[in-house]
């Protein structure tokens, strides 16, 4: 207590929060199954493949995120992906062979990576704790801040734990 004053030690302390969920993605993200463009679905045959791709209403994936997965254990050709892609883009925002989750992710990385961490130079961040945020986000994190910050904690503002600091 200064002059009857009460010290705000977090705030004086100058660490700034940086919340990963502020870079998850707000991307719908839609989980298209390919087994239903196989024939009998179990085989692709291109003709059959092709025409029940055409079918398909591009209309409701767009401006969505595509997770292309296949249920059932068959055999897919290369191409099928290529054509895949073909048919989609333009119409999804974004789209890859792997379940929702994984999509999910990979926008989450690519948020991340293109925000702008410049704010962060020579400052003392902490990265909080959240249990809903995969670990993979809190390695990138580490990866993207470290050149930048003077010292790099996680947890909270108030009880960090240290995980680098800049060595003057």
């Amino acid at each position: 207590m200064e002059n009857g004053n009460f010290i705000n030690k977090v705030e004086a302390s100058g660490i700034v929060a940086l919340d990963l969920i502020d870079y998850k993605t707000e991307l719908e993200i839609i989980e298209f199954d390919i087994k239903t463009l196989l024939f009998m679905e179990m085989i692709v045959k291109e003709k059959e493949f092709r025409a029940s791709l055409s079918d398909i209403d591009l209309s409701m994936y767009k401006e969505k995120a595509v997770a292309f997965v296949c249920s059932v254990d068959a055999i897919i050709p290369p191409w099928v992906y290529m054509v895949l892609a073909d048919v989609f883009h333009g119409n999804a925002a974004y789209f890859d062979f792997k379940d929702a989750a994984g999509v999910a992710l990979d926008l989450w990385k690519k948020n991340l990576t293109e925000a702008d961490l410049s704010t962060y130079q020579d400052k003392k961040i902490v990265v909080r704790a959240r249990p809903d945020i995969p670990p993979a986000l809190y390695i990138m994190a580490t990866a993207l801040l470290k050149p930048l910050v003077k010292t790099l904690m996680y947890g909270e503002i108030g009880l960090p734990k240290v995980i680098y600091k800049k060595q003057v």
